[in-house]
C-alpha cells in the first residue's frame, strides 16, 4: 500500500497510507462513541487505548493534539460548577481541584452554565490555531481544559513526558513521537476484502 504525506503547519508530518476502505454507515453518534471520554482519567484512557492496540505513551501523545481547536463549555464545565453543593467559591459550586484556580476565574467567565452551548473556550489559550508544544506547558501549570488533560499529572508515566515536553526543549522529540503514534493509529481497524467500500465522495456513503 502506498503512502502519502501529512504535514501540520510548523508541525510534525506522517506518512498516511492511500486506498483505504471507508465504512458504509457513517453516523456522529457512532464516531462520538469511538472517542475517549473528555472526563475519562488515565486508567480508563489506557484501557480504551489498548483496546485500539495503543499503550500509554500514545495516550499522552496524542493528547498534545489538543493544542488545536476550541471547545463547547458542556464538555468542561462540569468542573465549573459542581452539582454535589457549594463549597468555598459559594454559589458557583465546588471547582475541580485539580484545576488552577485562576484559570477557573477564567473560564467562568466565558461558561455562564454547564448548559451554556454557545460559548467556545480554547483548548491551547493563545496558541490554538498552531501546532506546538505549549499544550504540555498549560497542562504541567494545572491548566488543562478537560478533566483528561488534568488527569496526565496523577499517573507517573504521563506526567513524566508532560513535564519533559513542557520545558519546550524537546520539540522535535515530541514531533517525531506524535508522527508515530498517529501511524499507529491510522493502522487501527483497516477494512480489507470485501469489508467497506472506496467512496466516490468522501463524506457520504455510495
Amino acid at each position: 500500500m502506498s503512502r502519502d504525506a501529512v504535514v501540520l503547519a510548523k508541525g510534525p508530518f506522517w506518512p498516511v497510507a492511500l486506498g483505504r476502505r471507508d465504512g458504509r454507515v457513517s453516523s456522529a453518534t457512532e464516531a462520538s462513541n469511538e472517542l475517549p471520554p473528555a472526563s475519562g482519567d488515565v486508567p480508563l484512557l489506557a484501557k480504551i487505548f489498548a483496546s485500539k492496540g495503543l499503550d500509554l505513551k500514545d495516550l499522552v501523545v496524542l493528547s498534545g493534539a489538543h493544542t488545536l481547536g476550541t471547545a463547547h463549555c458542556p464538555s468542561f464545565a462540569d468542573r465549573l460548577y459542581n452539582s454535589t453543593g457549594a463549597g468555598e467559591n459559594g454559589a458557583y459550586g465546588v471547582v475541580d481541584s485539580s484545576l488552577n484556580s485562576e484559570y477557573a476565574d477564567k473560564l467562568r467567565l466565558k461558561c455562564k452554565s454547564v448548559d451554556d452551548r454557545t460559548m467556545l473556550s480554547e483548548m491551547d489559550p493563545g496558541s490554538f490555531k498552531t501546532f506546538d508544544t505549549s499544550y504540555y506547558r498549560h497542562v504541567a501549570k494545572r491548566r488543562g481544559l478537560f478533566r483528561s488533560d488534568s488527569a496526565l499529572l496523577f499517573d507517573d508515566t504521563t506526567r513524566d513526558y508532560v513535564q519533559r515536553i513542557a520545558t519546550g526543549k524537546f520539540d522535535g522529540e515530541f514531533f517525531k513521537d506524535f508522527s508515530a503514534s498517529m501511524i499507529k493509529m491510522g493502522d487501527v481497524g483497516v477494512l480489507t476484502g470485501a469489508e467497506g467500500e472506496i467512496r466516490k465522495k468522501c463524506y457520504a456513503p455510495n
